[in-house]
């Protein structure tokens, strides 16, 4: 299709007095990527050099340099781009921060990327430190960095680049709750992200630029919500919410693109294990007359690019003791699905909670809550290395303990249960106590039968309470924490308090046991 628009286009260029032909780009995307630089398992989580020679395993970056080549090679026209969060979620990230990440994108020959949540985990520094490093612009719409010396005059709202003969103009977004999920200080002020968008649209098109492109780390719900609320915006390259569109497989979450009106919409799930592939035809005009496309698996039929296989072994040689020890082993998978622990009791988010609990308990701890959004992988069955228990939990959170009355433990599960439409990070998983979440009431007013040590939780009475230093500061919208009593933020690596559990319960055995109750059937939003 491509191919022949392009010779189309070239063929009328030089025909005197003819009408200007249509505009062919193809878009190559990715998102959610969560430094992933070696080859994931089917669990999204590590896969040993034996799977991966078996056939067995997907993604990392030698298999993406390949493939960005291939679908390089099939188009005249195209441009690379990321929808955020390309830190965190490995020790790579741990030990390198955004070093790794802007040699690989620069190796890759990204255009653009928006700024992701887990962007500001490290504060702004890692975040200027990256974007001094990459050759692309770094972009993000919906905040005022002006107070922020680190970011202010560097970090663009939007920018403009050139494509056969045609000016791209390229918005980013970023989440409006980021100061909630993630670290980025108190001189940033995070809005709306469609009124953002808007405003960098007049302002693009009053400088001529009639193709618009919007890099959006703002989930599958909020894009179909921009694409709706603004106009001028013809593609947005989405993130965050891990969505898989697709338009043959039965797990799609919806098409490839999905249209809400002219404004196609792309996605390519997470951890590099899809490279999106969109092709768009713009009229002269700049509305979008075709977008078609598919995610292209990066599997075993991907050959990895034998320089960048080599250069990533190089970079995890000083990871290599810490994550090969073996720290237990587990009969059966402990699941850490997304789409499991964010909506109902889990085995990951048990065994985490338990572990929590185990550790504190005899300081007079009674409960314990993690956020769902800070389990990042399952565990396969086998023996449970520290580098799979890293991969699960690589936050490098701490335990914090404190005191809150059951008035605010109720605030707080009716926060974790407000989002669940979106798949939202903050679903609680628990151990200590029971409830009732029924998922057809309005947020706010879902939570029931709470029991604690298997008594009703009194209002007025004061719980000791264990979780992440994360949560107990706010993250995930838990700001009722952020006043509790007799605060302790600094306790052990949540990771090695979760490995230490399993050493001690080895083999483990994965478990769910009712604590969570769900009423009703949950209906995505729409």
């Amino acid at each position: 299709m491509s191919l022949r628009l392009y010779a189309g286009a070239a063929a009328l260029a030089l025909t005197a007095g003819a009408a200007s032909a249509d505009y062919s780009l193809t878009i190559l995307h990715t998102n959610d990527f969560h430094a992933r630089f070696e080859p994931i398992s089917k669990y999204d989580s590590g896969c040993s050099a034996e799977d991966n020679t078996a056939g067995e395993c997907f993604g990392g970056s030698a298999r993406l340099v390949t493939a960005i080549e291939e679908a390089r090679a099939r188009s005249n026209n195209s441009v690379l781009f990321d929808g955020g969060d390309q830190f965190q979620g490995t020790l790579f990230y741990t030990f390198y921060k955004g070093k790794l990440a802007a040699e690989m994108m620069n190796k890759m020959g990204y255009d653009a990327m928006t700024v992701g949540n887990h962007e500001f985990d490290d504060g702004p520094e890692v975040l200027r430190g990256f974007m001094d490093a990459v050759n692309f612009p770094v972009l993000m719409s919906n905040a005022d960095v002006s107070g922020e010396e680190l970011l202010a005059g560097v970090l663009e709202k939007s920018t403009i680049i050139e494509r056969g003969g045609e000016k791209l103009g390229l918005i980013g977004l970023t989440p409006h709750d980021t100061d909630e999920l993630a670290s980025p200080g108190p001189n940033i002020i995070f809005t709306d992200p469609v009124d953002a968008v808007q405003a960098e649209v007049d302002k693009l098109t009053a400088e001529g630029v009639n193709k618009i492109i919007v890099l959006s780390h703002s989930g599958y719900n909020v894009d179909k919500r921009v694409a709706a609320e603004t106009t001028g915006v013809d593609v947005i390259v989405g993130g965050h919410s891990n969505t898989y569109l697709s338009n043959t497989a039965d797990n799609a979450e919806g098409p490839y693109p999905t249209m809400v009106g002219s404004t196609a919409i792309v996605s390519a799930y997470a951890y590099g294990k899809f490279l999106g592939e969109l092709n768009v035809t713009f009229d002269d005009e700049g509305n979008v007359t075709e977008a078609m496309g598919e995610p292209i698996i990066m599997d075993a039929a991907v050959t990895e690019d034998e320089s960048t296989v080599a250069r990533i072994a190089e970079a995890a040689a000083p990871l290599e003791e810490i994550r090969n020890k073996v720290v237990a082993y587990t009969d059966v998978e402990i699941g850490g699905d997304r789409s499991v622990c964010r909506a109902m009791e889990c085995t990951m988010g048990n065994l985490i909670a338990d572990a929590m609990l185990e550790r504190v308990k005899d300081q007079g701890i009674e409960i314990a809550i993690a956020n769902s959004g800070g389990i990042r992988a399952s565990i396969d069955a086998g023996d449970v290395t520290m580098g799979e228990v890293l991969t699960v939990l690589p936050f490098q959170n701490t335990l914090s303990t404190f005191q809150v009355s059951g008035a605010t433990m109720l605030e707080a599960l009716e926060n974790g249960a407000s989002q669940m439409e979106d798949g939202a990070g903050r679903f609680p998983q628990v151990a200590g106590m029971t409830f009732t979440v029924d998922v057809t009431a309005e947020p706010g007013s879902r939570i029931s039968e709470v029991m604690v040590g298997g008594a009703p939780i009194e209002a007025d009475k004061m719980y000791g309470v264990v979780s992440n230093n994360y949560v107990r500061n706010g993250g995930d919208g838990y700001a009722m924490f952020r006043d509790a009593e007799n605060a302790y933020d600094f306790g052990p690596d949540l990771a090695d308090v979760t490995a230490e559990y399993l050493a001690a319960n080895a083999p483990y055995q994965p478990y769910t046991d009712g604590r969570i109750k769900i009423m009703g059937e949950l209906k995505k939003a729409e």
